[in-house]
């Protein structure tokens, strides 16, 4: 999804011309294809890896011991979530409420870069990419919970924190260069996308409205 926002972007930030193999095989296939492989496979072994908490001073040897100190940064238990995005109106538009969040977040990156001059290796970018990992880790953690759990009645702190930290990057970016933003898209751009809106919008009205 990212790649296209790439293609849509190219006009505004001039580091999103990339040549074909740099967008299709290091991008999508090399290094996010090989990430979600990397990332599934993390998931179903912690998922099926059993946990034993024993106090350190009843683990009779050494590696043992050494082995639980490690284990001390590791999740107490494991729950699993599932996107299941066509299970009701209101889980399917979370889904993608999550997925415009997140492509927000990246893109603002980028933006940020640009119109604050601030050069890729400067500890900013490693401090924000830092801050964010384990934070949108308990943010999907807590949307989940929301989505999932009929007692849980209120949206996550740390959720409504990052949403705003998303928000408060686009508004900086909105206030430093408006301009930029406002750069007209390419007329097979809109096209392009105007149609796939429509066909969201058709596709929901009719799974959730007709169907």
């Amino acid at each position: 999804m990212f790649e296209l926002l790439e293609y849509t972007l190219e006009h505004q930030l001039p580091n999103f011309n990339e040549c074909w193999w740099d967008h299709w095989i290091m991008d999508v296939l090399i290094c996010n294809g090989l990430g979600i492989w990397c990332g599934m496979k993390t998931v179903e072994y912690l998922k099926m890896k059993p946990y034993h908490w024993r106090g350190l001073w009843h683990i009779p040897t050494y590696r043992g011991k050494m082995r639980r100190m490690v284990a001390q940064f590791t999740p107490y238990n494991w729950t699993s979530f599932d996107w299941k995005p066509t299970l009701s109106l209101k889980r399917w538009l979370a889904v993608l409420g999550i997925i415009t969040m997140w492509l927000l977040a990246e893109l603002n990156t980028f933006y940020l870069k640009t119109i604050l001059w601030i050069p890729p290796p400067n500890l900013l970018n490693w401090a924000r990419l830092a801050m964010y990992v384990p934070a949108s880790a308990v943010a999907f953690r807590e949307t989940f919970q929301f989505l999932d759990d009929p007692t849980c009645k209120k949206f996550g702190q740390q959720a409504w924190i990052l949403a705003a930290i998303v928000i408060t990057e686009l508004l900086i970016v909105m206030k430093f260069d408006l301009n930029l933003l406002l750069l007209p898209f390419p007329e097979h751009i809109w096209q392009c996308w105007v149609a796939a809106f429509v066909g969201i919008a058709s596709w929901t009205v009719w799974r959730f409205f007709i169907r």
